[in-house]
């Protein structure tokens, strides 16, 4: 992995309205976070889903910014899965490591916003991102990096329990026609290695974290039980989460939810 990369942190779930959006998560068994209001530069609010390493994310515009240009240029076209965050221990030298290799990252970018907690208190989220340019989105899903300053602001305990039963999140699953191409950019930008596992072209982040896996849309929309129609031709077109407790799949937002045995 590249320097400073630890695993894929979360995944970010693209929408218009983030209270009908939170409310369709929530449909499918998700426990979902107060909502949140990032920094006035960032421009945008959010809902959280935890699990023990990782997470999901619910993101909408509030107001428009130069850092949220990427999210309305996205929500202008669909909602549904626009990026993958992979943890990083430190955003600045994960930037540089970036720069030093010809590679126009973006960050880092530092912000925060307030967490209620359950006792009726509140603290605050901080974090660090960097990112790699817009034009570098293998197979349609954007890639960058976040490190988390106050981790015990964002994975509450009571959060991390869901009616559905998910604990992780196994796979990332991308749309492409061409997944060997996209599978090896991918590859490429973060120092790993692609590997065929049976219709899936598969990207690993590290032992204990969620993998990328590339596919045309038909394949994922058959592992998914949904219409190729409702998924994109290039893009995050759905998620594999473990689960204690099997169920079949869900939608929500553009998105194929699949459950897996963790």
């Amino acid at each position: 992995m590249l320097p400073t990369l630890t695993g894929l942190d979360h995944l970010v779930v693209a929408v218009r309205d983030l209270d009908a959006a939170a409310a369709e998560w929530a449909a499918l068994g998700f426990t979902l976070s107060p909502r949140g209001l990032h920094s006035a530069h960032i421009g945008s609010a959010n809902y959280t889903m935890m699990f023990g390493e990782d997470y999901l994310e619910l993101l909408g515009v509030v107001t428009p910014t130069p850092h949220n240009q990427a999210l309305r240029d996205f929500v202008d076209a669909r909602e549904g899965l626009d990026r993958a965050a992979f943890t990083t221990t430190d955003a600045g030298a994960g930037a540089e490591a970036l720069r030093a290799r010809g590679v126009d990252a973006v960050g880092p970018v530092h912000f925060s916003r307030p967490v209620p907690l359950p006792d009726g208190r509140e603290t605050e989220a901080r974090f660090s991102v960097f990112r790699w340019p817009v034009t570098a989105r293998v197979g349609g899903l954007g890639i960058f990096a976040c490190q988390h300053h106050t981790r015990d602001a964002v994975w509450v305990p009571s959060l991390q329990t869901h009616a559905n039963g998910a604990t992780r999140i196994l796979r990332v699953l991308v749309a492409s026609d061409d997944p060997a191409g996209s599978a090896a950019a991918l590859a490429a930008a973060i120092d790993a290695v692609a590997v065929q596992d049976g219709d899936f072209r598969v990207v690993a982040t590290a032992p204990s974290r969620g993998a990328v896996a590339f596919a045309p849309r038909e394949v994922i929309a058959r592992r998914a039980q949904c219409d190729a129609a409702a998924l994109p031709r290039e893009g995050g077109a759905a998620m594999v989460l473990g689960t204690a407790t099997p169920r079949p799949p869900g939608f929500a937002t553009g998105v194929a939810v699949i459950f897996e045995p963790a």
